[in-house]
């Protein structure tokens, strides 16, 4: 059986993992750039995706 770590990695991006572990071998203040980085790449998907209706109009 998978752990729940295993899981959650096959159901993630597999580009997303890489330049996870990529990160995760950096020197700690290098680390902590590249992750705030990644993080603001990562909000601005969320924000220029696609907006659910609000539910008076799902109906």
């Amino acid at each position: 059986m998978a752990s729940m770590s295993e899981s959650r990695e096959n159901d993630a991006d597999p580009e997303l993992i890489s330049r996870l572990r990529i990160i995760e071998e950096q020197p700690l203040d290098t680390r902590a750039d590249a992750y705030a980085a990644l993080h603001d790449e990562l909000a601005r998907r969320l924000e220029s995706g696609p907006r659910d209706a609000p539910p008076a109009a799902r109906a």
